[in-house]
């Protein structure tokens, strides 16, 4: 089986080093509902958080906290989701959502069903700061 992971960058390349990626979601109903979507997706193929050295664990999550913090920063989100699931691509990778009390499915899971109408003139609309503005803060935390 090929690993869409493996095999493609599965979004918007915001940092790329030499352990992970972190792309933003740009295609589907994820990316329309939720603008502030990312993944952090490790390189080499592990399927488990547990598959990876001490060492690289804690590289991991220091990771996933820089994004967070970026986003919280940035965009003042009133919740950001964190998640490590793996059914469908058994390849590690975490989804970073800022979520807003406005998005279609708050306070359920994005994967959950919806619970209001999309925003208005879509979800993009409504963030304090362009997306690429988070993009660019998002890799220059990596540069430092």
């Amino acid at each position: 089986m090929t690993c869409p992971l493996c095999t493609t960058d599965a979004g918007l390349v915001v940092a790329r080093m030499p352990q992970f990626r972190v792309v933003r979601v740009i295609d589907g109903d994820e990316a329309r509902r939720f603008p502030a979507f990312y993944r952090l997706i490790w390189t080499a193929h592990v399927a488990e958080f547990s598959d990876l050295s001490p060492a690289d664990r804690h590289a991991c999550m220091d990771a996933v906290v820089v994004i967070e913090q970026v986003l919280r920063s940035m965009l003042a989100p009133t919740k950001v989701n964190l998640a490590t699931l793996g059914n469908v691509v058994p390849h590690l990778h975490w989804h970073v959502i800022a979520r807003f009390d406005w998005d279609s499915h708050f306070p359920a899971p994005v994967w959950a069903a919806a619970q209001r109408d999309e925003v208005p003139g879509g979800a993009a609309a409504r963030l304090a700061r362009p997306l690429a503005a988070v993009d660019s803060a998002i890799a220059q935390a990596f540069r430092r």
